[in-house]
């Protein structure tokens, strides 16, 4: 499980997995997210600007991601 610190109050989902080095660019953020591969605390998410907080959990391709303050 890769862990993320929020230096902001959150962090974007494409930003997030840029981070996490999920995908290589915004561009491939923006497509498999669109594409509905992403899920955020268990829910597919479909948008590339939603904020993340504490404690929010982001799956992709078998990978996770914890926000953490």
């Amino acid at each position: 499980m890769e862990i993320i610190k929020l230096k902001e109050e959150y962090i974007k989902l494409g930003q997030a997995l840029k981070a996490a080095n999920l995908v290589e660019s915004g561009v491939m953020a923006k497509i498999v997210i669109q594409d509905g591969l992403v899920t955020v605390n268990g829910e597919t998410e479909t948008q590339r600007g939603k904020k993340l907080y504490d404690g929010d959990v982001v799956s992709f391709e078998n990978e996770t991601i914890k926000i953490v303050k």
